[in-house]
């Protein structure tokens, strides 16, 4: 019995040693650097690497100089390095050390109603900030609060918040950051500095997408790269995620306008073309049938809208008045599909439109 008992545990020593083994090996596997997206890899570090906003830099480098800092209000598209530049002025202002005691940032993801500026952020504010940098530099003697993405805060959020910008103005910054700055209380603004964030240039997009192509050995054409900068439309977060899927997609090879269309989900000319060319054949089937046709491939036609405007302002083979007409279709086509129509539906009005402007005159 007692041989029987002990062959077993003989025999289970072997897998144990093997499991502590590969339990060695995936713990130096995990000392290894995590992946992390390009966005994340390649986000500012410090107030000089924010790109084309040199107003907002300029204030934050007198700030990190040791003058002292205002309430800030950021406000602009999408990608263009609001959140970036704050996060690195505040990681200059305090370092590694105090970053984490000093910034309370709080995104849109997070509940942010009245009760949690009264409770969370009041609290917060009222905190001293004490302390002082492991590396000797001055640190300053307030701490910052960033409200990302400001503009989806009710009325009474931001209403409450007004008086804690007010008592608590000794202690404490507050960032405000906000797409559209029309939906921030005028109190708000009054108590802010406001910076406009400019959509990026196409060279200083081109630039920052070149860089991050030779450090993460893209292949990639200059054609390539203007025709990412387009489609991003100023959004640079956006260009890199594009850059990213595409690099990963093609596994190595050379990454070309046609294989970025896929990517970003762009509709390709050729397409736009013939469904204009439709409607100019005055056949009610065609145009169904390239309509639906549309639609099965997948294409959104929210983004048909957009790129049929540039196209048919762009061009010069229609009259003002045929343009007024049909922009004006787009106009009321875009608000129905905001508000969840059906796209079939829509794109066929749409179409419709399009033919009678171009072939009543003929």
């Amino acid at each position: 019995m007692q041989a029987f008992l002990k062959g077993p545990a003989s025999i289970s020593t072997k897998p144990v040693a093997a499991k502590e083994k590969s339990a060695a090996g995936s713990s130096g596997e995990g000392k290894r650097t995590k992946p992390i997206p390009w966005v994340e890899k390649y986000r500012p570090k410090n107030v000089d690497e924010v790109a084309f906003q040199d107003e907002v830099v300029a204030v934050l480098k007198k700030s990190l100089e040791g003058a002292d800092l205002p309430n800030l209000l950021f406000y602009g598209p999408p990608g263009t390095g609001k959140t970036s530049t704050i996060l690195a002025a505040a990681r200059e202002l305090f370092g590694p050390d105090l970053f984490r005691q000093r910034v309370l940032e709080l995104n849109a993801s997070d509940e942010r109603g009245i009760q949690v500026i009264r409770e969370k952020v009041k609290a917060f504010a009222q905190l001293t900030a004490s302390g002082s940098r492991s590396d000797g530099k001055m640190c300053p003697p307030f701490k910052i609060v960033i409200l990302d993405e400001a503009d989806s805060m009710t009325s009474a959020a931001q209403a409450a918040l007004r008086r804690t910008m007010e008592k608590e103005s000794k202690t404490t910054r507050f960032c405000l950051i906000c797409n559209y700055i029309s939906r921030i209380i005028e109190p708000l603004t009054s108590r802010c500095s406001k910076f406009r964030f400019k959509p990026l240039s196409d060279s200083i997009q081109q630039q920052r997408l070149l860089d991050v192509s030779e450090k993460e050995h893209v292949k990639i054409s200059n054609e390539a790269v203007s025709y990412l900068v387009k489609v991003s439309e100023g959004d640079l977060r956006k260009a890199i995620t594009f850059l990213q899927s595409a690099t990963r997609l093609m596994g190595g090879k050379e990454i070309t306008e046609k294989i970025i269309t896929e990517i970003a989900g762009v509709i390709p000319k050729e397409t736009i073309d013939e469904l204009l060319l439709g409607c100019q054949s005055g056949s009610f089937e065609k145009l169904e049938t390239l309509a639906k046709n549309l639609i099965s491939e997948g294409f959104a036609v929210a983004q048909l809208v957009n790129q049929l405007h540039d196209t048919i302002v762009e061009s010069e083979d229609y009259s003002d008045k045929q343009k007024s007409a049909i922009v004006e279709k787009l106009a009321e086509v875009d608000k129905c599909l905001a508000d969840g129509a059906d796209e079939f539906l829509q794109l066929m009005s749409l179409c419709a439109l399009v033919m009678q402007q171009l072939t009543q005159n003929t």
